[in-house]
């Protein structure tokens, strides 16, 4: 459904007069003069004194809570859209099921598919969206070929990769695991392979399923087939406990508005009701609700004092300059945006970096994924120029499962339409692939075709800005460790002008 959310109020809850209401007001002011201890926040310049319409709040402070509050929320507003697109709004393109179902994608995905960027092309999805708050589920996967690699990545609504079910983690042997949510207190079940608890009430589950070919999607289809999603009365064959309070769910943000619009705040308050905040992070959500930031309530902004409307806007905008300038810095280097909670360790910076570079990550054990974004001479990617990849020979990145690169254009991070249909090249291909005179393998990225010669190793890039993302699958130590670095991009020599024939002198005529 797409329901669309009325204002009616965003208001601090310390509101009122005597000594019980002074007394919030003094936790308030403290929380807000000591920071947030143990987070990884520091709030900007705290000296301006304007008022925003709150008591003990000036524009300062309020401008530092709400970047804290753009960093924090980027990777669930996002992570909402996704949901939304996935499985509430059935008049969405995108739309594959209602929550608690498989949903399987049992194709690679082309640049028709546009729900979130930098999509894998070169495995199978499969999808669900779990709503946990009245029971858990259990995932049941199927025992499968060893050599074949799946995983069924779980992302709380924070991003966090909390748990991973596949041939890395669980095995290829199958199983069943339950996800229990945050609230949930009952004893495992028989039956049940693996407990899985979630920070949150809503989880995205990603799952990947290895093609080694075009002829090996019917094996795909029926691994995928098998893929069961069930809540626990169901898988117990029990009458279901009283179901979910019933929820209003808002229309996300547009990605294109998500950036720069106030209405980014309503959201992130609206979902904070499905993340109970963690002990970490009390202090934190103090802060949130001290500029009227509080799980489940609405902003209104034809109401809002305009200083505070403007520190808000002030605050969301320096939360995205150091998501931008933090990418910058990386130089491509990702693995360190994903994985759970004591890996990132409260790194807020980091977990919105990962969102828009590229939301869905997996943990860098499960999979790194350098992003090529300049050629070797620091210079942006761009198909009007012609470059290519050089694997040296022997030097193929060392994985246990495969590995693969993927053409993205810019700015909208998604698959590029060419005449071969081709998104990608990766491991599968190898034997299909050209080999140099001395063993090694060039990749030409270019937006025309290199000539039938060399069309085999083409990977066709837009006409315009481009990125490549390299993704290595259950990575070796070799690459965990940095000893093993992906190649560099070069951008290919201009052939030279062709010299100008020799001027004759004049013959005479005899």
């Amino acid at each position: 459904m797409r329901d669309s959310q009325s204002s009616t109020g965003f208001f601090p809850k310390v509101r009122g007069s005597g000594p019980a209401m002074m007394a919030a007001r003094l936790v308030i002011a403290a929380v807000l003069a000591g920071g947030m201890a143990g987070c990884v926040f520091n709030s900007h310049d705290t000296s301006g004194s304007q008022s925003v319409g709150i008591d003990g709040v000036t524009a300062q402070q309020a401008r530092g809570i709400a970047r804290e509050a753009y960093l924090y929320g980027t990777p669930m507003v996002a992570s909402y859209q996704t949901m939304h697109a996935f499985s509430l709004d059935k008049n969405n393109p995108q739309y594959k099921g209602p929550f608690n179902t498989v949903n399987n994608v049992a194709r690679v995905f082309t640049p028709e598919d546009t729900a979130f960027v930098t999509p894998n092309a070169d495995t199978p999805y499969t999808f669900a969206v779990l709503d946990l708050r009245a029971e858990p589920v259990v995932i049941t996967v199927p025992a499968m070929e060893p050599r074949r690699y799946f995983v069924l990545q779980l992302m709380d609504l924070y991003t966090y990769n909390f748990a991973y079910i596949g041939s890395r983690s669980t095995g290829n042997g199958g199983g069943r695991f339950l996800v229990a949510g945050p609230r949930w207190k009952g004893k495992t079940p028989a039956g049940i392979t693996k407990v899985i608890r979630s920070e949150t009430d809503l989880v995205n589950l990603v799952g990947r399923t290895q093609l080694f070919n075009a002829g090996d999607l019917p094996n795909v289809k029926r691994i995928q087939s098998r893929y069961k999603i069930q809540t626990l009365s169901a898988f117990r064959k029990q009458r279901a406990p009283e179901p979910a309070p019933a929820v209003d769910w808002i229309a996300p943000e547009p990605p294109a508005q998500m950036r720069s619009s106030l209405e980014f705040y309503n959201q992130l308050a609206f979902l904070l009701q499905f993340a109970p905040a963690h002990p970490s992070e009390q202090s934190l959500r103090e802060r949130f609700a001290s500029i009227g930031l509080e799980p489940g309530q609405q902003f209104d902004f034809a109401s809002m004092n305009p200083a505070l409307r403007r520190a808000l806007q002030e605050g969301m905008h320096d939360g995205q300059n150091d998501i931008d300038k933090n990418r910058e810095a990386l130089n491509g280097r990702t693995d360190g945006l994903f994985g759970d909670r004591s890996t990132l360790k409260n790194d807020y910076l980091a977990r919105a970096t990962g969102t828009q570079v590229g939301i869905g990550g997996n943990s860098r054990e499960e999979a790194l994924y350098p992003v090529l974004e300049n050629d070797s001479t620091g210079q942006p990617l761009d198909g009007r120029n012609k470059y290519t990849l050089r694997f040296a020979p022997r030097s193929l990145p060392p994985v246990n499962a495969f590995w693969s690169m993927t053409m993205y254009r810019l700015p909208e991070q998604l698959l590029v339409p060419n005449p071969l249909k081709r998104y990608l090249i990766n491991s599968s291909m190898l034997p299909s692939l050209k080999r140099d005179r001395d063993g090694g393998i060039t990749i030409y990225l270019q937006s025309e075709s290199p000539g039938k010669g060399k069309e085999a190793n083409w990977l066709p890039a837009p006409a315009g800005p481009f990125m490549v993302t390299l993704r290595y699958y259950w990575p070796k130590p070799a690459l965990l460790e940095g000893k093993w670095t992906s190649p560099q991009i070069e951008r290919a020599r201009q052939a030279p002008a062709a010299r100008p024939a020799a001027v004759m002198p004049p013959q005479g005529r005899n």
